[in-house]
């Protein structure tokens, strides 16, 4: 199984290598073919050690069967959804020798039984370790008294546009099978699929099977794990994404460290610099990402990060956009230190920013609200950053929303939905849980409620009458 995008045009090529700081390190030993004898040398070595590392995943789960009639409000009485079971094909790639394979979330989600199978045909029932619909990865363990083959991870980062790589999995349950291409782009972020996109683009063969398997580079290691595709038809037109092994690696050591995956929050709004932006800022061309706004006490404002800087880079690896930077926080453990390399008044600095979680609760209990008032039986809780990040909504967001709403509550009656933003309640500003306690305490039971709220970007100010 595989996710299709449909997509009219190709995107514009993403900024990849060398973005004004010196990546250069060791002697590049790539060279390009330079007789027939080059030109006829083969992968087979590579593949012999690799697949048996890749593993076919099936997953069976229950969905309800839609009769025809599930939209006609008469005959849908007369007919009954049945469940049924719906068997679905992805790969994995075995990454621990104990049994420890990673897979795509989307190949799992909702599996009410999973198998892997392995090359050599031996099948084993996986459990799941973690899910992580945001990076949409998985990490499975099976249960074996052998060790089982490995695919390496790379861990050198020197990964290129232009580099051979192979692409290994089950395209259309077909078995086995392997595509050969290259690295078309780096750090794809455009492509909208996960919260931490930085996708290795290339031009291997991927199908609906492949989701889960594995990209190799010509080590033999694991350069990223194969996730999407771009097509019209629904098959490979040569623009698959894989994600990059910085990531993968990063969750499957809280798997098998049994931790908590932290949500890493710089704390800025970072903005991708454009040809005006780089005028007014004297560049000699766009690079890096503006800071607009820096948020209080964030890993960002207590590293010194302030608005008007322009990120160029972290940890060494160029950075145009705010999913970039995102992504390459998130491939860091809790507690680490980034490096930002950061163009401020002319000059080149580095900052370390600790990564670190959004501050607030993510899941908050809620104030459940009493009393002869209009917000009677609704509740109730404060916005953080933890809790926006969680639920979607814009991490700078302040103030108290209504989170739910009871039936035939006076909060219903009077219109009130979750997801509304409370601004003022009887001319009081509402910045907190408090506030609204304490307003209501000193003025339950009165009759008229002046109120100000926000709903969708809309602000609405009104009264409210009891009776």
């Amino acid at each position: 199984m595989i996710r299709t995008v449909l997509f009219a045009c190709l995107l514009a090529s993403a900024p990849a290598a060398a973005q004004e700081i010196d990546l250069a390190g060791a002697a590049d030993d790539r060279v390009v073919p330079e007789s027939r004898m080059d030109m006829q040398m083969s992968f087979a070595p590579l593949v012999r050690e690799a697949t048996p590392a890749v593993v076919n995943v099936f997953s069976r789960r229950v969905v309800a069967n839609q009769h025809p009639f599930a939209n006609d409000p008469f005959f849908s009485r007369m007919f009954r959804s049945q469940p049924r079971e719906q068997n679905s094909l992805g790969s994995g790639v075995i990454v621990d020798a104990s049994g420890v394979i990673v897979t795509n979330n989307h190949v799992v989600a909702g599996a009410t039984e999973l198998r892997v199978v392995l090359a050599d045909r031996r099948e084993f029932e996986a459990r799941i370790l973690l899910t992580d619909e945001a990076t949409d990865l998985a990490v499975l363990r099976v249960e074996t008294s052998e060790p089982l083959p490995v695919l390496p991870f790379d861990r050198s980062g020197d990964i290129e546009v232009g580099d051979l790589v192979l692409a290994i999995g089950n395209p259309f349950g077909v078995g086995q099978t392997v595509t050969s291409g290259i690295v078309s782009a780096l750090a794809r972020t455009d492509v909208g699929q996960t919260d931490f996109a930085s996708f290795i683009q290339t031009d291997a063969a991927i199908n609906p099977g492949n989701s889960g398997g594995a990209l190799v580079d010509m080590d033999g290691e694991l350069v990223g794990v194969n996730t999407m595709i771009f097509s019209r038809s629904g098959g490979s037109n040569g623009i698959g994404f894989a994600i990059p092994v910085e990531m993968v690696a990063r969750v499957v050591d809280t798997a098998m460290s049994e931790g908590e995956l932290i949500r890493p929050w710089l704390g800025a709004r970072l903005q991708p610099v454009d040809s005006d932006i780089a005028d007014a800022f004297g560049l000699s061309r766009p690079r890096g990402a503006l800071v607009n706004e820096v948020y209080p006490q964030a890993a960002a404002d207590e590293a010194g990060l302030m608005q008007g800087d322009i990120v160029l880079a972290i940890d060494g690896q160029a950075v145009n956009n705010e999913a970039g930077a995102r992504f390459r926080l998130a491939t860091r453990a809790a507690g680490d230190d980034a490096v930002f390399t950061v163009l401020r008044d002319g000059q080149e600095m580095t900052f370390d920013v600790a990564v670190q979680p959004a501050p607030g609760i993510a899941e908050p209990d809620p104030f459940e609200v009493a009393g002869r008032n209009p917000l009677s039986g609704a509740a109730m809780v404060t916005l953080s950053p933890a809790f926006n990040e969680r639920v979607g909504l814009d991490p700078f967001r302040s103030g108290v929303v209504v989170s739910a709403v009871g039936r035939r509550s006076v909060a219903g009656r009077f219109g009130f939905r979750p997801g509304d933003h409370l601004v003022e309640l009887m001319g009081t500003p509402i910045r907190s849980l408090d506030d609204v306690a304490e307003v209501l305490a000193r003025h339950d039971g009165e009759q008229v409620w002046p109120l100000v709220v926000e709903r969708r970007g809309q602000r609405f100010e009104t009264s409210v009458r009891l009776y």
